[in-house]
């Protein structure tokens, strides 16, 4: 099982990313999926996951109206489109995968991880 983050970079504010993870070993929606974040001295942010049982979404209210997030089955890859960026975005963020069905959106809740990418936004 692996999850293979990308996409990450610096960028100004109000500018946009799209962060794409790639699974391998499983199929990423069996259980669902999802992206958190982690800057220093805090735990892991619950961003936007998709769930497995109604393809439902959920956003972090910091994330909604302006983050998306996409899947797709054929490549096996999920996406997260991040417009009007600000610097309080500014992490790590990681892809994420459950091994149970039904999971919240906490990290706590998930086991399958990636490396993580770097999202810099500058002001």
């Amino acid at each position: 099982v692996q999850l293979q983050a990308s996409g990450g970079g610096l960028v100004q504010a109000g500018g946009s990313l799209r962060l794409s993870c790639a699974a391998s070993g499983f199929t990423l929606d069996f259980y669902g999926i999802g992206w958190f974040r982690q800057v220093p001295g805090k735990g892991r942010e619950g961003v936007s996951c998709i769930s497995s049982s109604d393809g439902s979404t959920y956003y972090a209210d910091s994330a909604k109206g302006r983050f998306t997030i996409s899947r797709d089955n054929a490549k096996n890859t999920l996406y997260l489109q991040m417009n009007s960026l600000k610097p309080e975005d500014t992490a790590v963020y990681y892809c994420a995968s459950p091994t149970r069905a039904g999971a919240d959106c906490r990290s706590d809740e998930y086991d399958y991880w990636g490396q993580g990418t770097l999202v810099t936004v500058s002001s």
